[in-house]
């Protein structure tokens, strides 16, 4: 039971008060109207209150881990350039995506302690975030964070089907620990991470991952790429 409250009775998100006085104002004047709107208008609200959630995280403080900045399903890990507009080099990039779905935490963590170095918005399409294509396509806010032993890590927020709105609280030449927040995407979306030349990923497609939490690879470890399988 007190893992169960701990889960539902979180802080929200600075966004979701709007939203959840909005629901919840409608809510009355529906009930106003009809007992059955007010209860169906307040299972609105509860979502959308649970939706803003932003429960604390356990990060590991070691410098050397990358970790997830969403909580979610690796959907893909892939050889890819970062975005063109943060004008790295091209070089041998792994890619890992991150989709998440409605019910999961949308507040977006930083992978790595250093300084952002990059940012760049970007409009364009809301086509499904689980598509490769949304990586090239979608509306994306860009960023690159440097850390103190000059290692550069692109991340990216990429908006989804029904995402509309990126919200990104960093700005250049701000520092920023591992499993911060940095921002937010709404109501579905997907995250990117790219991983330098000779790092290796340390989950597998498939895999959830826990943002601020989950360890997504070890600068120092020599091992290779992680494989995983249904059991």
């Amino acid at each position: 039971m007190d893992l169960f409250l701990k889960t539902i009775l979180v802080p929200l998100d600075k966004d979701g008060w709007f939203f959840v006085a909005i629901a919840a104002g409608i809510t009355f004047i529906m009930s106003l109207i009809h007992p059955n709107l007010g209860w169906a208008c307040a299972l609105v609200t509860a979502w959308i209150a649970f939706f803003f959630r932003d429960p604390d995280r356990i990060t590991p403080k070691n410098e050397n881990l990358i970790i997830s900045p969403a909580d979610g399903r690796v959907s893909r890990i892939v050889k890819s350039s970062p975005p063109e507009e943060l004008e790295l080099p091209e070089g041998d990039w792994t890619r890992i995506s991150i989709f998440l779905n409605i019910f999961n935490v949308h507040v977006n963590r930083c992978p790595i302690s250093g300084t952002i170095i990059k940012s760049h918005y970007r409009p364009g399409k809301f086509l499904n975030a689980s598509l490769d294509k949304a990586s090239e396509d979608n509306e994306r806010q860009a960023l690159a964070i440097k850390t103190p032993t000059g290692l550069i890590i692109p991340f990216v927020q990429i908006a989804g089907l029904v995402a509309r709105r990126i919200r990104c609280d960093v700005e250049v030449g701000q520092d920023i620990l591992a499993g911060q927040r940095f921002g937010m995407i709404r109501f579905g979306s997907r995250v990117d991470v790219y991983l330098p030349s000779g790092i290796s990923p340390q989950v597998c497609e498939g895999q959830l991952v826990v943002a601020g939490e989950t360890v997504l690879a070890d600068i120092e470890s020599k091992s290779p790429a992680w494989e995983g399988e249904i059991r």
